[in-house]
């Protein structure tokens, strides 16, 4: 059976870098499909990168209702194993799971039936168009895989095991990268699919990591005991995990669709506009993926002991984790500045594109480290069970970011490199705030235990 790590004694740096690590390895590893897939459509064209990277977005947006069981079961089960109770735990695993399957469901066959309607959104030839849709189609079903996957893995970060999940993802990553070629370009006798390629080898991925995150959960391999399909249902437990989880979910989902509007706003200057902001985006996650390792790692780190009443460690855990991932944001960044061109071009071969990708890694360099900044201590606020603070200031600062882009292409001339500021600018105000409110909210109060 999978261990349960106890957080609550030994050494803070070593506990959170030992549950950070998969984590990040785990994060790149889910980031490395969406890559992978962007890496093979580049050789074919610019347009088979756009009709994927509009796809994203929606893909993006319905991950992102994910949250509402990945972190309510993350929380939950940190808190309960801090409090001693392994029970509790398992309870609210298995309640996370069942809410996560509804959800889930119910996206896979939203997304099947509006997928021309969003698509039409980003007014793209009707080639482009076409692609896109075809490819939102065939990814449906795994949209519930993925949904699910993200939940079984909450399951066991809440647990303290982040190994694990980091193993069962790279599985279904190298599934991806061996499928991949095959059905893009029809390799070894397959067919040649192109972006319908893409789509089935990431759908076949991931039907394979929630095969086996089921065996590992439903037999005595899970770090809670074994789980159960058939269970009694307590509203109080759905609605706990529902009332923890939906904050951080109604922002990534907020989030996501601030995206898709700078997205279609990125369409007026062309496709190359679509494929160099869903592209950046994916590169920009070296830095957020890495946060977001330190950030879940911190949020089951603070969870454990919050529950155990262990407010020092709370405070040490945080100043560590920000030291840890910022000195990781700040080489990102550093990076993303002196060598955005040569970086583009892993992805894309056509220079017009990995040009105009270089400005967007050179303006988006000067927030990472802010980004960073917010990310973490978003984990520390959601380990508190505060998940709407975090949630808040991301709705209302991203939400910011369409008149001021607005603003800039068109007052002030940038053109769509006034959207990539409208992000910088946003991060670094989101970063600062969070991190300020972080420190007279909670720092200045427990420091001294």
């Amino acid at each position: 059976m999978a261990e349960v790590k106890d957080l609550t004694t030994g050494s803070i740096t070593s506990r959170i870098s030992s549950l950070a690590a998969p984590l990040i390895a785990a994060s790149f590893v889910q980031m490395a499909y969406s890559m992978t897939d962007m890496a093979w459509l580049g050789h074919l064209s610019s347009k088979h990168v756009a009709a994927v990277g509009a796809a994203s977005f929606i893909i993006w947006f319905c991950n992102s209702t994910s949250f509402i069981s990945r972190i309510g079961a993350e929380i939950s089960i940190s808190q309960s194993l801090g409090r001693g109770s392994r029970e509790e735990a398992r309870s609210y695993a298995e309640h996370a799971i069942y809410l996560s399957c509804i959800v889930s469901l119910a996206v896979a066959v939203l997304v099947f039936i509006i997928s021309p309607l969003f698509i039409g959104f980003f007014k793209l030839e009707n080639d482009i168009s076409a692609m896109g849709i075809d490819y939102l189609r065939i990814i449906a079903p795994g949209i519930f895989f993925t949904c699910n996957n993200n939940t079984f893995g909450g399951v066991f970060f809440g647990s303290g095991n982040s190994k694990t999940p980091f193993k069962i993802a790279s599985i279904g990553l190298i599934a991806n990268m061996i499928l991949d070629p095959l059905l893009i370009f029809g390799y070894l006798g397959f067919p040649a699919m192109g972006t319908n390629g893409a789509a089935l080898a990431t759908t076949l991925s991931q039907l394979l990591v929630f095969s086996i995150f089921s065996y590992q959960l439903y037999t005595h391999r899970s770090p809670l005991g074994k789980l159960s399909v058939y269970f009694k249902k307590h509203k109080k437990k759905i609605s706990q995990i529902a009332r923890l989880g939906t904050p951080v979910s109604v922002q990534n989902m907020i989030f996501a669709t601030l995206s898709t509007t700078l997205a279609q706003l990125a369409a007026r200057f062309g496709h190359v506009g679509v494929a160099v902001f869903s592209i950046g985006s994916q590169i920009e996650a070296i830095s957020w993926m890495t946060a977001g390792g330190f950030s879940t790692a911190l949020g089951s780190f603070v969870g454990q002991n919050f529950g155990a009443k262990k407010y020092g460690r709370i405070v040490k855990g945080y100043q560590i984790s920000m030291l840890l991932a910022g000195g990781i944001g700040l080489a990102a960044g550093l990076a993303f500045f002196f060598a955005g061109d040569m970086i583009f071009s892993l992805f894309v071969t056509e220079p017009e594109t990995y040009h105009a990708g270089g400005v967007y890694l050179h303006i988006l360099a000067l927030s990472q480290v802010f980004m960073v900044m917010e990310t973490v201590t978003a984990g520390a606020f959601n380990g508190l069970g505060r998940t709407s603070i975090p949630a808040l200031l991301s709705i209302v600062l991203n939400a910011c970011r369409i008149p001021m882009a607005y603003g800039l292409v068109t007052f002030a001339i940038l053109g769509v490199t006034g959207i990539w500021w409208s992000i910088t600018i946003s991060s670094i105000l989101k970063g600062t705030i969070l991190t300020l409110w972080f420190y007279y909210a909670i720092i200045r109060k427990y420091k001294h235990y």
